[in-house]
């Protein structure tokens, strides 16, 4: 894997949701009414066989997602992972995201 690729780690564990990250990159993107850079999904709620309940946002970035390619050329992050209001979205390399996701269940990655 390359050390110089770029993407994003979600942690869906503690996404609550906001839509934060949604309504940023639409605005970062300009994007018009039924598009999205980034869509958050909610999964659940479910209950489990042991009788808690499952319930999880996933924030998912789409085909449109740049990783906000003008934003990190001036050396901000990625407006996702700015206006993310639990921290759960992380930006970096593929090298650096990987070890993170190693550390920590219920993490997916992107790259583009």
């Amino acid at each position: 894997m390359s050390s110089d690729r770029y993407g994003l780690l979600i942690d869906y564990e503690f996404c609550t949701g906001c839509h934060a990250c949604e309504v940023a990159c639409k605005k970062e993107l300009n994007l018009v009414v039924g598009q999205w850079g980034l869509k958050v999904y909610q999964d659940g709620p479910r209950k489990l066989e042991n009788g808690k309940w499952e319930y999880n946002f996933l924030p998912v970035p789409t085909s449109l997602c740049n990783l906000c390619a003008d934003r990190v050329k001036e050396g901000r992050k990625p407006t996702c992972v700015h206006h993310c209001q639990a921290g759960v979205i992380e930006y970096g390399t593929l090298q650096e995201l990987s070890k993170k996701m190693n550390e920590k269940p219920k993490t997916v990655m992107y790259s583009k």
